[in-house]
């Protein structure tokens, strides 16, 4: 039961309370870009959802088994070499280049996928699909996951690996889909010209950010009903 309230929290901190886009400020670019219009912008968030997904399974795999600091991988080719067993192995400088691969290859997918099926909403997205790849709030929860191997008592698993990129994205598409609906309401309003277009943008992204600050607390109120309804 520890391990579900864990990832409780997880799901819920990376969702609301520690929203990518209105807490940490990623993932900025196709936030503002493609959220003019609604169905555009669940598309976007599902889009994204599914490649955080993918790259937190596939940097949690090689994170553990490789880059991390005496990951087994490393450590058994060492010692089949004759190497020092007592030498540990590091091989975390490498995070950014394998993480910068896996979501280029997971954006790569999603845009083959889209093109094929749904050429409309490819055509919706325009350069905005493939500026995935360096979407920095994917890039985030990679190095998120990262941060949480790199101490060898209190390891992440895959469930809460994905539950931060499940959680993530989740928290993503909220806040772009949020930003969409505001902003066709904002077509129909008399917004002064001098701050039509990103100026009003950028104002109501920071409006939304101190309103999600309202969500500070409730893991722990959620983590006390749950330990009181186990026991």
């Amino acid at each position: 039961m520890d391990t579900l309230i864990t990832l409780v929290q997880i799901a819920i901190g990376a969702a609301l309370i520690n929203n990518f886009v209105l807490h940490y400020f990623v993932g900025i670019c196709p936030f503002l870009g493609v959220s003019r219009r609604i169905d555009t912008a669940v598309g976007m968030g599902l889009a994204v959802t599914f490649v955080m997904s993918v790259a937190a399974l596939l940097s949690w795999t090689f994170t553990y088994y490789l880059l991390r600091p005496a990951a087994p991988l490393p450590a058994w080719i060492w010692q089949a070499v004759g190497g020092d067993p007592d030498v540990t192995i590091n091989l975390s400088v490498l995070s950014y280049i394998m993480y910068i691969f896996v979501i280029a290859a997971s954006v790569q997918f999603v845009e083959m996928y889209v093109r094929k099926f749904f050429p409309a909403l490819y055509k919706s997205f325009g350069v905005y699909l493939p500026l995935i790849t360096t979407n920095c709030a994917i890039l985030f929860a990679c190095l998120e996951i990262m941060k949480h191997l790199q101490d060898p008592t209190r390891l992440w698993g895959l469930p809460e690996a994905l539950t931060l990129a499940v959680g993530g994205g989740v928290g993503f598409t909220l806040a772009i889909v949020l930003m969409a609906g505001i902003r066709e309401e904002l077509d129909r309003c008399d917004v002064p010209e001098a701050l039509r277009g990103p100026g009003i943008a950028l104002i109501v992204a920071g409006i939304l950010a101190m309103a999600f600050m309202g969500f500070a607390g409730v893991d722990r109120g959620i983590e006390t009903t749950l330990t009181i309804l186990t026991k």
